[in-house]
């Protein structure tokens, strides 16, 4: 039976600084507002501050104990080897020490144990050092999107749309005068306008159990991957929202960091990774948002300076929405580099990449990297199957237009009817389009796909029969389609620096 007492604020203070003599000169001591942690030799314990706040409820022992238990449970969905076990704190204020794991009996406190890490591997360090690399934003694309995806869709009483607008507007309040009024101005409207895809998302199922808090300073790089940690455990409230209030706070931080590439790297991979591309009309209110959350706690902390910076970001981030969006196609053989050139384009542009080759297995059931069979690759690349992933590049691309947001479709796009049909859905959205062909001598495309195929980790599934077919069948661009010229038939930093000129290019048209 728990038998653990409470503490006042004050007991609590003698407690830690009793605990931190006990664990040894070495350990060190560290304070947030609702938590205090002990670092010693290879742990980290955490316990509560008994405080009763607008979000929270410390006061008791119990309650404690239980946000303890809660937190392990949350945090070890992302990273299990980090989050350890919960442990009573046994004796006095004035004399405690550390007890066994369920040993309640004659517990003062409760403390969470968890392993230590390099504080220099956290997100938030590598991005402000220039350390956060390419590799680093893509493998955090595919953790958030996988862990999205492996959670349930929450109880019916979590992520109505009038609980996310309150949210929303704790901020201004918490920020009081220091909130500008055309922030507050730009958050009404734009709930206006995301009102029913939230609603709709929540039926759905998109409203989950997520992190809560998944900035970069709660994700840190271990063995090379991102593992997120230090979820919010509580205030439900805040952890049960639609999958893209997690995903926008990451591209909210990268954007932050002065990263807006990586943003919308991570952004496009995130979509491509789990298929949510219609979440990504959500992105522009969240984002800011979340901008608004962390100068509500510079505010907090009185750090001027942070807070300037966080109300211009979320000023920045109320811009993302385009009133005429780009839509852009990189068509080519395989092997003439497309697909590299799009991911170049995107982050130059702030852009949403939508691959072919990506969603045709989508539609197909099967794993992006997975070699069909002779069989199932008949079917897989068949008419019927290459129409359904054209009509899905095209819905996708749609929907993105329709946010305001740019969009880069990467496909073949051989036949001129599929050209002609995202020209058209560019016109009927308002929005520029422009066909950028990707080109590379003979030689090099067979070097290409050859080495593709032996690296077996990209999507496509294209061999030397592929092209030699492609040759046959393409219908070259036409002069009055205007198609703008990318020869990929360099070494990868001359490549790179023509789809920089090329971004600057569409940039200014």
């Amino acid at each position: 039976m728990d038998t653990a007492r409470d503490l006042t604020l004050e007991q609590h203070r003698t407690m830690l600084a009793a605990l931190q003599a006990a664990l040894g000169p070495q350990t060190e001591r560290i304070e947030t507002h609702i938590s205090s942690l002990l670092l010693h030799g290879g742990f980290a314990d955490k316990l509560r501050k008994p405080l009763t706040l607008p979000y929270l409820d410390f006061a008791s022992a119990a309650a404690r104990r239980r946000d303890c238990e809660e937190e392990l449970r949350l945090n070890r969905r992302t990273a299990p080897q980090l989050y350890l076990e919960v442990r009573p704190v046994l004796g006095s204020p004035e004399a405690p020490r550390i007890g066994e794991p369920g040993d309640s009996d004659g517990a003062i406190d409760w403390l969470l144990r968890m392993r230590r890490f390099d504080n220099e591997q956290l997100l938030d360090r590598l991005a402000a050092r220039g350390a956060l690399a390419d590799a680093d934003i893509d493998a955090l694309a595919r953790c958030v999107a996988d862990f999205h995806a492996a959670l349930p869709a929450s109880p019916a009483a979590w992520g109505a749309p009038d609980g996310v607008l309150a949210w929303a507007r704790a901020n201004f309040t918490a920020l009081g005068a220091q909130a500008p009024a055309d922030l507050h101005d730009w958050t009404e409207r734009e709930f206006e306008r995301v009102a029913p895809l939230l609603a709709l998302r929540r039926a759905q199922g998109f409203v989950r159990e997520g992190h809560g808090d998944l900035h970069l300073g709660n994700i840190v790089r271990a063995e090379g991957e991102p593992l997120p940690f230090d979820g919010i455990e509580f205030n439900p409230a805040l952890r049960h929202t639609d999958t893209m209030a997690d995903a926008a706070f990451v591209f909210m931080d990268l954007w932050r960091h002065d990263l807006p590439r990586g943003a919308w790297r991570f952004a496009s991979g995130y979509a491509e990774r789990g298929g949510d591309f219609a979440g990504l009309a959500l992105l522009p209110f969240f984002a800011v948002y979340r901008a608004l959350v962390r100068a509500q706690v510079a505010a907090i902390r009185g750090d001027g300076a942070a807070l300037q910076r966080d109300l211009r970001v979320a000023g920045e981030l109320a811009r993302l929405r385009r009133p005429r969006p780009l839509l852009l196609l990189t068509s080519g053989l395989s092997g003439s580099g497309k697909s590299t050139a799009a991911l170049a384009l995107l982050q130059s542009l702030g852009a949403v990449r939508v691959r072919s080759d990506v969603e045709r297995k989508r539609l197909a059931g099967m794993a992006v990297t997975a070699r069909p069979t002779d069989e199932q690759a008949h079917a897989l690349y068949g008419a019927a199957m290459t129409r359904r992933t054209y009509a899905r590049l095209n819905g996708i691309a749609a929907d993105l237009l329709r946010a305001g947001l740019n969009v880069i479709v990467d496909a073949a796009a051989l036949r001129r009817s599929e050209r002609d049909a995202l020209r058209a859905l560019a016109a009927s959205a308002g929005a520029d389009f422009h066909i950028v062909e990707c080109a590379a001598s003979d030689v090099v495309l067979r070097e290409r796909i050859t080495r593709r195929l032996a690296d077996d980790r990209d999507a496509s599934d294209a061999t030397l029969a592929v092209l030699d077919l492609q040759l046959r069948v393409r219908e070259p661009l036409a002069a009055e389609e205007q198609g703008l010229r990318l020869d990929t038939d360099a070494d990868p930093a001359e490549v790179a620096g023509r789809c920089a000129a090329l971004a600057r290019q569409l940039a200014v048209q």
